[in-house]
Order: C-alpha cells, then sequence, then structure tokens
C-alpha cells in the first residue's frame, strides 16, 4: 500500500513543491551569503573578521548572548517547573503570555523595552537608572526575545516525568535534594541544554530588539547584528557578509548538536 501510495502523481509534485521551496527559501540564500563573504579571498574575508571592530562587537555579542542564556536558564526552568507541577489562578493566561516574543515584532520589543528602561520610563524616575545605550539594556533584550525557549524545551519532558520514581526514591528515604540531581534533573537536562542552545543562538543574531537601546559604541555596545547593518549601511557588504557568515556558522554548530543530543536522548 505504500508502493501505490508513494506512486501517485500528486505525492511526486507535492514533494517537488517542498524541494523547491527549501532550495529557495534557505539553501540558496545561505549559499549566497558564504559566497559573498569569500569572493574577494580567503584573505581578505580574514582582514574583515580581524578588523578591530568586528572583532569587538562580536565577542560583545557572545558575551552578552552568554549572560543572558544563563539567566533565561535559570527563570525558565523554574517558570518550567512551576507551570508544570503546580495549579494556580492565571496558569493558562501566564502559559500563554510566555510564548508572546514568538509572535511579537522585535522592533516593537525594542520599542518596549526602550519605554521601560529608557530616560523618561517609570524605571529611570524610580531608581534614576538610565540603562539605553548600555550593555544592562541589550542583555534585557536578548532575555526577552530568548525567554520561551527553555521553558518550552522543559515543559514535555516535565510533564512526561513519572512521579513514581521520585515516590520510590522518597519512600526509600531519598531527600527531595537527591532526588532532584539524580531522578528529575538527568530528565530535563536535554530540554534545558537544548533550549539554552537555541536561546543562545537566537540573541547573538537578533537585531529588531537591541537596535534602539544597544547604541553604536565600538567596544561598550556596538554587537555584531547593528555592525553588520551598520557595514551594509556603509556599503561595505563583503565586511557585512563575513561577519554574518561567522554568526551563521556557530548557528550551525548549535543546531548541529542539539540534534546530536536529542538522537542521543532517542537513543
Amino acid at each position: 500500500m505504500n508502493s501505490l501510495f508513494r506512486s501517485k502523481p500528486w505525492s511526486y509534485s507535492f514533494r517537488t513543491i517542498v524541494f523547491i521551496y527549501f532550495i529557495g527559501l534557505i539553501i540558496i540564500p545561505i549559499v549566497g551569503i558564504y559566497t559573498q563573504s569569500f569572493s574577494q579571498g580567503l584573505a581578505s574575508f580574514i582582514d574583515s573578521l580581524s578588523d578591530p571592530l568586528a572583532w569587538k562587537a562580536v565577542l560583545l555579542t557572545v558575551k552578552l548572548a552568554a549572560i543572558a542564556t544563563l539567566i533565561n536558564v535559570l527563570l525558565g526552568t523554574m517558570i518550567g517547573w512551576v507551570l508544570t507541577r503546580y495549579e494556580f489562578v492565571g496558569k493558562s493566561i501566564l502559559n500563554s503570555v510566555i510564548d508572546l516574543p514568538f509572535a511579537l515584532p522585535t522592533a516593537v520589543a525594542g520599542f518596549i523595552l526602550l519605554l521601560l528602561v529608557g530616560p523618561s520610563s517609570l524605571f529611570y524616575e524610580w531608581f534614576g537608572l538610565d540603562l539605553v545605550f548600555h550593555e544592562p539594556a541589550i542583555v534585557i533584550a536578548m532575555m526577552f526575545v530568548t525567554f520561551p525557549f527553555v521553558i518550552r524545551g522543559l515543559q514535555p519532558l516535565l510533564e512526561e516525568l513519572d512521579q513514581s520514581e521520585e515516590e520510590a526514591a522518597y519512600t526509600l528515604g531519598s531527600s527531595k535534594t537527591r532526588t532532584f540531581f539524580q531522578i528529575i534533573l538527568p530528565t530535563m537536562l536535554p530540554g534545558i541544554l537544548s533550549g539554552a542552545m537555541l536561546a543562545f543562538s537566537r540573541a547573538i543574531a537578533e537585531f529588531g530588539a537591541v537596535v534602539l537601546i544597544a547604541g553604536n559604541i565600538p567596544g561598550k555596545t556596538l554587537v555584531a547584528s547593528v555592525y553588520i547593518f551598520g557595514e551594509i549601511e556603509s556599503n561595505n557588504p563583503h565586511g557585512a557578509a563575513a561577519v554574518s557568515v561567522l554568526l551563521l556558522s556557530i548557528s550551525f554548530l548549535i543546531l548541529w548538536f542539539i540534534h546530536k543530543l536529542n538522537r542521543g536522548g532517542q537513543a
């Protein structure tokens, strides 16, 4: 029956459309950016990445993305645990709001954060802290757009966790701390790691949410995405492509590691 299904003409057309869509939307742009970055040779590509402004922008982006990811891992794990293990008023609303960064345009998110931490915000009036054009504001923006990843990666694993194992551990005299680290955490860990890596990959490439609050101070607030935008405006597409390829390659490595992690977890 499977062979008859595969032999139908419409199935070949369907697969052809999917294949063309995949090539046109993903493969061709990726090949194009790699071609653009190496169009002037490997030496020119290395020179573009060795530019002090580019290198500082990449290092700053990686550092701030790592900080945002670490905070989201801690908060996301706690929130995922609460949403899975407890019932409370407004739980369904909170569970829905978590996905807001996925649906909200990142430029709107940047404007919201500008109103939240800018010089005319209540935050500034109450605490006297102007975070705009400083690293903490960039971390907050990265945290906002990557907030759901750890939670959504963790929730299915907690829902599938057999609580009888916990109960058995408690019956045998195990403490809550030991039960958490020996039974619960190993189950949660693949979701935490995959969510953290996706959050980091998204954070290093974020533009819309950070461009309004990051500023353009080299070595202090100039992140890689804003640097790429500036290079394009300065009519230097080769320099922009070189940094873009570096970020793209990092994302590829992260996705490959997630794939290996998921396959190892299934095995």
